[in-house]
């Protein structure tokens, strides 16, 4: 028996990396996999079925079942159409993993509004409409399924050089964390992922170079796990994974300080006076 015997899961960016090894295992566990990849190079020019149909070929000769699916993500109608091949094809969605990016770096002063609304097409929008879709199929249904994000530390913390991509990430963390709120009633769980692994996308980055055990193989259980009924009372998470460590970023709010008089309205002076104490955690 699999973790996931008998659902069906659309993972997007499954071509390679993370992706890739998330839709193998999920295939192993027993869930039948539309893999999702437009076949593009990191910075999302170019498109082939190549990627896609290679993974959809190992999930066939293991003895799994599998469909490609080469749309774009960042459109509605690429989206529109991903959640159709899985209903067409296994007749139901009942996981979706929101995986597929791309990478368009720069610093903020170099950065131009076609870098911008690329990586924000592809990671932000693309998340919001690939949840959508499978979030009203899965209504349709009758309720219940897992849907996992993909946020980032870039997202959570900030990175230098990364402004549009960062800006994407934090958006896919309020997404995430509104989508678990609106759609608790149907039974949908919504989390997110952050990983840190070595793949097509960041072989080339420093940190790499000495941290090859970040692997795209650490990163797939997590997907497994949210997916799976071994999550089934977790929600509006977001789980870290780096290599071997995960943990669990949340956003937190100090205790504050409530000024005292005036109807409680601080001047400048007295924010800097009390800052110390307005911000620790």
């Amino acid at each position: 028996m699999g973790l996931l015997d008998g659902k069906v899961a659309i993972v997007t960016g499954a071509g390679g990396g993370i992706g890739r090894e998330t839709a193998l295992l999920f295939a192993t566990e027993g869930a039948k996999v539309v893999v999702n990849d437009v076949g593009s190079e990191r910075d999302g020019s170019g498109t082939g079925k190549a990627m896609a149909d290679r993974v959809v070929d190992d999930i066939a000769s293991a003895g799994g079942v599998a469909a490609p699916s080469y749309d774009s993500v960042a459109t509605q109608e690429g989206a529109d159409s991903l959640i159709k091949t899985a209903v067409d094809r296994f007749g139901r969605i009942d996981i979706l993993i929101n995986n597929a990016g791309i990478l368009r770096d720069k610093t903020l002063f170099k950065m131009d509004v076609p870098m911008w609304d690329a990586v924000i097409a592809v990671h932000l929008t693309g998340t919001f409409l690939c949840t959508q879709g499978a979030a009203r199929q899965m209504r349709a249904q009758g309720g219940g399924g897992a849907i996992v994000n993909t946020t980032s530390v870039s997202g959570m913390l900030g990175n230098f050089g990364q402004t549009n991509y960062s800006a994407a990430k934090a958006g896919i963390y309020g997404l995430t964390r509104t989508a678990s709120i609106e759609l608790q009633k149907y039974g949908i769980r919504v989390n997110a992922v952050a990983p840190i692994a070595k793949t097509r996308m960041t072989e080339d980055l420093p940190m790499f170079a000495k941290l090859g055990t970040l692997t795209p193989e650490h990163v797939a259980p997590a997907h497994l796990f949210l997916a799976s009924e071994k999550s089934a009372e977790i929600s509006g998470q977001v789980l870290s994974v780096a290599g071997g460590k995960m943990s669990i970023y949340k956003v937190v709010e100090s205790p504050g300080k409530f000024k005292e008089g005036n109807n409680g309205v601080w001047t400048a002076d007295e924010i800097a006076e009390h800052w110390e104490v307005i911000s620790k955690v």
